[in-house]
């Protein structure tokens, strides 16, 4: 492999990382602007419109339909919010009284037993406070990183929306624009390259969907079994900072539950672990079959590209990492890198 095939890679997988990134709006823009192409092509045939005035058109029916399904889920879900954090505070305060009482009840049952006895004990003590008090403290990070993260979701939104009709204005310069750094002999393979690699990442993106979606679902039904309030907006959270980095499913339900167990309250605090190792699980088991399926790569293609991408750069990889497959196995389809071992 020559020196430029190497530094093309390097600079595609930078690109691949940026994009899953601070260019994440923009990919996604990319994605809708390429969903709502049929859409363009079918009026500027139909009604002989020119692209300016179809892009218009599509985008302004997507960004319509994607506003009102917003307003229609999004406020009972932000009424649920507000509530939620405005009760989040007291939940702080209730932990730390809650952690001081077992330390008194502890200490009025051992005081009578021999010194190393109660050495042991208290150092037993402090390993349970410690863990509480960096559980607390975990699920306290957590709600304060969603709840700043608001702001920056807005942004996000606008900057969303503004590239959508960006997208869709110039799509076919773009692809025009790609082409032409190629050999015109080389067009009708990157052209096959672009059309798997459409194929596969659409697969993708979709699987992707697919599992936040049953996830939502999933612990918002655990959640109404056990008669948690604000289920909506709870549901919602979990997802969240289930893709976030570092943070996962268990960054608010098992802390959560664990206090809701020590303030005496066993059913939900235990209801609530349970619900986030069959949340656990059942991704673990369903995402590698899920993402195979969606892209056209084996189930364990996909479970290795998860770990490995994971690994090597966070929760960014699990993105990443099934997505450089898919764009070998695009290129191997269009007849590169076709290479064979000769003994």
């Amino acid at each position: 492999m020559s020196i430029k095939t190497i530094v093309f890679i390097a600079l595609g997988l930078l690109l691949l990382y940026l994009m899953f990134t601070v260019g994440a709006p923009f990919l996604l823009a990319l994605v809708v602007a390429i969903s709502l192409e049929p859409l363009n092509q079918l009026f500027m045939k139909k009604f002989r419109m020119n692209r300016l005035v179809a892009a218009t058109v599509t985008s302004t029916i997507f960004t319509v339909i994607l506003i009102g399904l917003i307003a229609l889920l999004g406020v009972k879900i932000v009424a649920e919010l507000i509530a939620f954090f405005k009760k989040v505070p007291n939940y702080f305060e209730n932990a730390n009284e809650v952690v001081d009482d077992l330390m008194l009840q502890a200490q009025a049952l051992y005081q009578n037993f021999p010194p190393d006895a109660v050495a042991t004990l208290e150092g037993w003590l402090m390993d349970l406070t410690n863990m509480i008090t960096n559980m607390v403290g975990t699920l306290s990070k957590t709600v304060i990183s969603f709840a700043s993260s608001i702001p920056g979701m807005f942004i996000f939104f606008v900057v969303f929306l503004v590239a959508v009709y960006m997208f869709s204005f110039s799509l076919n310069t773009m692809k025009a624009s790609v082409l032409s750094l190629f050999d015109e002999k080389s067009h009708p393979q990157v052209n096959d390259v672009l059309n798997n690699l459409k194929k596969s990442i659409f697969g993708f993106l979709r699987s992707q969907f697919i599992l936040s979606a049953l996830t939502y679902i999933i612990s918002l039904v655990g959640l109404l079994v056990l008669d948690v309030k604000y289920p909506l907006a709870i549901a919602l959270l979990i997802i969240i900072v289930d893709i976030m980095p570092i943070l996962g499913t268990g960054s608010v339900l098992v802390p959560w539950g664990t206090y809701l167990a020590l303030t005496g309250n066993a059913f939900t605090g235990v209801g609530l672990i349970i619900l986030f190792l069959f949340i656990t699980v059942f991704r673990r088991i369903v995402e590698p079959k899920i993402l195979g399926d969606s892209v056209g790569i084996g189930s364990l293609s996909a479970l290795i590209s998860l770990y490995v991408g994971f690994k090597l750069v966070g929760v960014i990889g699990v993105f990443i990492g099934p997505l450089v497959v898919i764009i070998y196995m695009a290129a191997r389809r269009a007849g590169l890198f076709q290479m064979k071992i000769k003994l």
